[in-house]
């Protein structure tokens, strides 16, 4: 059985190594130091607070060293922690609690308002402002003697995370990341990419998502390697700072790397200890690969999910323009296989479901057997995203099953966003779209049938941004007098989709 205890080893290792720089603030964790912060933290919760193995820790804050070493310290416990999107509605947030139960609620202050509005923090048996987080962490480093702290004896099959994902019903699922899947993810990654304990790498995709722990976080701190820690994306901003912290790869949507593109930095940046980028979230355009090529550095086109890896296919940088719009291959222990409707794997060049079987596909979603059922089937996780191989091997995404739509690089569901909307007064049906947007990629268009032909589409947009986060809320809105449909009375969406290029 493997130890999930990593950080203990690169401790020892190598105790006086940067592991972790937060690059607004300069401040930084040893291996020592982040070893000896999460022991201590470790120790309080459990012993002084009473947390135990398998209780949930939901966090509503921006990366720092003392976040990462929480999470050092569930590896240590068996906690699990529920990174929560802080760009969600109070409303939405209380779901989740809702749905998950923590005993420990930690809230960042620029958040403390938004947190003040849920309902369901009452339920939550503590709560604590990050910096108690902080003044654990400071309390450790200030010892003299290094907090001992045995790691407890865990299952690989037992999660680290409950992160959160929106499903086609409209309601949140929580998927389950373990032990298990971390490893696998990190042998993935480094594998693919030949990452080493000399390499080093700045984070600025938030720590709700899948990608911000798992694409770069934690695989570099499986191999010792350091993290520069950023808590939002600038584009000005990171492109000076992959030059002066000489970052060797660094992962970002396609959106941050257009906007990196138009930065007036982009010129003058000297990316030339970059070895590449990573991108996933959706395909990038063929005229910004080539603008990243002649500033000399190659990019390496990536997809995943939150239930599976999310480190699943790795196109190699050398065949980023001859294999556009790939996913590439995938990664070495992952398998693969791309079926119709009746479960028959299609042949080469043919759109099938992509399903994917390996040591890094969850065990399920939190509390949800019915879920996990409809996901699972003898040991495949069905994606319900549409692919095709070709003849060499190599992935296309052709569509999405569930018609969900990238935003910024945010899953955006359209389900969830019409049921919200038919909460407006007046909205009769509505149904909603991912249309192209020269900034975030997609953006949503809600078609809108009224009883009231007199609607505001103002006022409902008002609406939607004072209980949706930014990134859900329709840029467009069209009053329609009906909504196309199928023979079976479907909506149908392909002709909306249509009718909006």
């Amino acid at each position: 059985m493997y130890t999930k205890d990593w950080i203990s080893k690169w401790a020892l290792y190598s105790p006086d190594k940067v592991a972790l720089k937060e690059l607004d603030t300069g401040r930084t964790y040893t291996y020592a130091q982040l070893n000896q912060a999460a022991c201590h933290l470790a120790m309080a919760l459990t012993h002084r607070h009473g947390l135990s193995k398998g209780e949930r820790v939901m966090v509503m804050a921006e990366y720092s060293l003392e976040y990462v070493a929480l999470f050092v310290a569930a590896q240590k416990t068996g906690l699990i922690l529920v990174p929560v999107n802080y760009r969600l509605a109070p409303a939405e947030i209380d779901y989740l609690i809702g749905n998950c139960r923590p005993r420990l609620l930690i809230v960042e202050g620029q958040f403390e308002a938004k947190a003040q509005q849920l309902a369901q923090t009452t339920d939550i048996e503590q709560v604590w402002p990050l910096q108690m987080l902080e003044s654990l962490c400071q309390q450790a480093l200030a010892q003299p003697r290094a907090c001992s702290f045995e790691a407890l004896p865990l299952d690989e099959d037992d999660p680290i995370f409950i992160l959160y994902t929106s499903g086609t019903t409209g309601f949140p699922k929580g998927a389950l990341y373990t032990h298990k899947m971390l490893l696998w993810n990190s042998i993935n990654t480094s594998q693919s990419l030949n990452l080493t304990s000399e390499d080093s790498t700045i984070v600025c995709t938030p720590p709700f998502h899948t990608g911000g722990w798992n694409v770069l976080l934690t695989p570099l701190l499986h191999r010792g390697g350091r993290v520069g820690l950023m808590k939002k994306f600038q584009a000005d901003r990171v492109l000076q700072l992959l030059q002066s912290e000489r970052a060797d790869v660094f992962m970002g949507v396609p959106t941050m790397l257009k906007m990196m593109v138009d930065s007036p930095a982009f010129a003058q940046a000297d990316l030339s200890a970059t070895r590449y980028f990573i991108v996933g979230g959706e395909a990038l355009p063929l005229e910004v690969i080539r603008t990243w090529d002649r500033k000399g550095v190659k990019i390496r086109q990536g997809f995943g999910l939150t239930e599976v890896g999310p480190n699943l296919f790795s196109l190699h940088q050398d065949d980023a323009t001859r294999k556009i719009g790939s996913i590439g291959r995938p990664n070495f222990y992952v398998d693969i296989k791309l079926v119709d409707e009746t479960g028959r794997e299609v042949a080469t060049n043919e759109v099938g479901e992509l399903c994917l079987s390996g040591p890094c596909v969850t065990p399920g979603y939190w509390r949800d057997a019915e879920a996990t059922a409809t996901a699972i089937e003898d040991g495949w996780f069905h994606t319900g995203d549409l692919l095709r191989q070709d003849e060499e091997g190599y992935l296309y995404v052709m569509d999405r099953i569930k018609n969900m739509y990238i935003s910024g690089g945010e899953n955006v569901y359209p389900a969830e966003i019409e049921r919200f909307l038919l909460t407006f007064p007046g909205v009769s049906e509505v149904a909603v779209v991912g249309v192209p947007d020269a900034r975030w990629g997609e953006v949503g268009k809600a078609f809108i049938v009224a009883r009231d032909i007199e609607m505001s589409t103002g006022a409902l947009l008002s609406y939607c941004c004072a209980n949706l986060a930014r990134y859900k809320v329709p840029k467009y809105v069209e009053l329609v007098a009906e909504l196309p449909k199928s023979d079976t009375g479907k909506i149908n969406k392909k002709a909306l989709r249509a009718s909006s290029v």
